[in-house]
């Protein structure tokens, strides 16, 4: 500790107390207090290592001297910079592979591609891709979710949860926004609950040591606050080294189509390189050569702030499974001209492949092959490409081999902004970026490449606008992807599950609004992952769902795979069980009345027209602000503990009123 600390030191008018600083350091090493000064010299001195050195030479064959102008002419103070940002070049050529003069050799070839309007799909024509359309409780997702609770036990999951809430109104990550008001369930603690309710469905059925684990894509801005609140809340019930941290670090910035890197002040300027990077990290942390080795076989990515998503796994495992798919796309039914991804199969002479192709590609593709242009199936008014969500399901062992091959990495693009018309000059430096969806593009022609799609309310609701930006994606989609639209949407997927359980709810609810935003209220509840992982199952949840009759403004929370409903009616009220492992709960509980307490929605925030914004009052947390309102309970303390249960020991029990 004594030699590698750096205090004000100086080897002349030295005190007693550095004396005996290097006095102990030296014998701890078994050296002497001169030796230990020249050790401590050597490490903290400013000079450049020859390391460091070659790499700066290097830098300056790739056409990169006008990063150190003056470098000889700078002494004294300068020295300290100068190592600071030789150590900042090191960092940066050892996180891409093949260093920094792989990265500005890619991005010369890719920038010249992009003066030139290379067209990326040129000499492929489009076809409808291979994959299975399902609808919520029809006879193949109920087949293809069973089909997936098979192999459940050999799944491993990946969160890319590199962004800030920024763009939501909220300073905080993302993760830890809840995903529902009633029981504040952030969407991290979410997450851990679908795999760990997963993880004991895969116990239950004979593999009694399994353990699914989940890596965490983070970025510098969400990484120590993400290790935060997983220590905060003991990783949400997951077990020490259940889940991995991979953290995304930047790339440099390009100035011009050289490939000219920027520096300011002894420092590289640097962005982030896309949530492609998330392959790199999985490779070089030697995750998936770890899960094959263990003999996992799917791997579901999925981002951070989506809900619904964990409804969609077991059916797209399914199909995974039933196809033989390498890669497995989970997604929506797409309408020409939508602002999302499209799956295709793309034909080539050479080569074919299944990939995203981004909607404002699409339509040049369609027409470049011949086609009329990105137009509506007449049998079903959507597009015959379904709608990309960044969900994908890889197949692990030949995951596994191909970042082996490509050392983690996968296509990149530039997109820069041209300030004249000869393409020559950036209007702001850019930077070569890759996305996870286009993993694809490494494999064969052979590989077999699909996707699974699903009612948009069944499986995608992301939270990520704030106030008035939702409001306007609201006008022009339909679909705001608010945190106020985020949460009707959990509460209102739980109410088509016991629509189709045959228990007598409104699925739809009532009209409301919140921060301008048009939405609905129904009933609002929450069933916890470990309640039910599939339809089927949570059918069986409900016996005698004639005896089942829920109103508007009842609020459930139902928590335990040991949990029963014989019989329960609410039109207006609260009701909440938790059940441990080993206790078995039957409900039988009837409050038809309309007098009961029960979890509201109190609106908050007004709008200024004059600043195009909303006001809401001072110490209002940010997490109701981007709702725009609060959930009280109506009634008093004492009656909402006598409609709160918390079975935490085995056994069996009756809950009934």
């Amino acid at each position: 500790k004594i030699l590698f600390l750096k205090p004000a030191l100086h080897p002349t008018g030295m005190s007693q107390i550095n004396l005996k600083k290097y006095a102990l350091g030296g014998a701890a090493l078994g050296i002497s207090i001169a030796a230990a000064f020249k050790l401590y010299e050597y490490l903290h001195s400013e000079t450049l290592s020859a390391s460091e050195t070659k790499l700066i030479e290097q830098l300056k064959a790739d056409g990169q001297s006008h990063l150190f102008d003056g470098w000889d002419t700078m002494k004294g103070d300068m020295d300290a910079k100068k190592k600071k940002f030789a150590q900042q070049l090191v960092k940066l050529d050892g996180q891409y592979p093949g260093g920094l003069s792989a990265y500005i050799a890619n991005a010369r070839k890719l920038l010249k591609l992009s003066k030139e309007g290379a067209n990326p799909f040129e000499g492929f024509k489009p076809q409808q891709p291979s994959g299975m359309s399902l609808s919520l409780g029809d006879k193949k997702f109920i087949e293809m979710e069973k089909e997936g609770m098979k192999v459940i036990g050999k799944t491993a999951y990946c969160i890319v949860a590199g962004g800030l809430g920024e763009r939501l109104g909220y300073g905080g990550i993302k993760v830890e926004l809840p995903y529902e008001t009633v029981t504040e369930t952030c969407y991290l603690g979410l997450y851990c609950k679908h795999i760990l309710a997963l993880q004991e469905r895969a116990r239950a059925n004979g593999d009694e040591k399994c353990v699914l684990p989940l890596a965490i894509m983070t970025s510098g801005d969400t990484d120590a606050k993400t290790r935060a609140l997983l220590k905060a809340n003991n990783n949400f019930g997951m077990a020490p080294g259940q889940i991995s941290i991979i953290k995304q670090e930047k790339v440099p910035t390009l100035n011009d189509n050289k490939a000219s890197l920027v520096a300011k002040d002894f420092a590289l300027q640097t962005k982030p390189h896309g949530h492609g990077d998330v392959h790199m990290l999985i490779h070089s942390s030697g995750l998936a050569k770890k899960w094959s080795a263990q003999g996992l076989k799917y791997l579901m990515f999925f981002q951070d702030t989506n809900g619904l998503v964990f409804h969609a796994a077991p059916a797209a495992f399914g199909v995974s499974s039933t196809m033989k798919l390498e890669v497995n796309s989970i997604t929506v039914p797409r309408r020409p001209g939508e602002a999302v991804g499209a799956i295709c199969q793309l034909v080539g002479k050479e080569k074919s492949l299944t990939c995203n192709v981004e909607y404002n590609q699409l339509e040049g593709l369609m027409k470049a092959a011949g086609f009329a242009g990105d137009v509506a199936d007449e049998k079903t008014g959507f597009s015959p490409y379904p709608g990309n969500l960044n969900v994908l399901v890889f197949s692990i062992p030949e995951y596994a081999a191909t970042l082996e091959k490509s050392g983690g990495m996968v296509p990149e693009f530039v997109n820069p902004k041209y300030k004249d018309a000869e393409k020559t000059i950036f209007k702001k430096p850019t930077r070569l970026e890759c996305m996870m969806q286009d993993y694809p593009k490494l494999l064969s022609s052979e590989a077999k490449v699909g996707f699974i799609s699903l009612e948009r309310e069944v499986c995608f609701s992301a939270v990520k606008n704030n106030a008035v930006d939702a409001l306007g994606k609201q006008k022009k989609t339909g679909f705001p992807e608010s945190a106020c639209s985020g949460e009707a949407d959990a509460y209102k997927i739980n109410r088509r599950y016991l629509s189709l359980a045959g228990a007598s709810v409104d699925v739809e609810g009532k009209d409301a609004e919140f921060n301008r935003i048009k939405t609905k209220v129904g009933a609002k509840l929450v069933f916890q992952p470990s309640f039910a992982c599939t339809l089927a199952e949570l059918k069986s949840k409900f016996p005698k769902p004639e005896q089942v009759k829920i109103g508007n403004d009842a609020t459930i929370v139902l928590e335990g795979a040991g949990v029963t409903v014989e019989s329960l009616e609410m039109q207006k009220g609260f009701l909440s069980i938790t059940a441990c492992p080993g206790a078995e709960v039957v409900v039988n509980w009837k409050e038809p009345g309309t007098d009961g307490p029960t979890m509201d929605f109190e609106p908050v925030g007004e709008w200024a027209k004059a600043t195009n914004s909303f006001k809401y009052p001072q110490d209002l947390p940010e997490k109701y602000q981007i709702r725009g309102y609060t959930t009280k309970f109506s009634g008093t303390a004492d009656e909402r503990s006598k409609r709160t249960f918390v079975f935490d020991k085995p056994g069996k029990y009756v809950v009934s009123i």
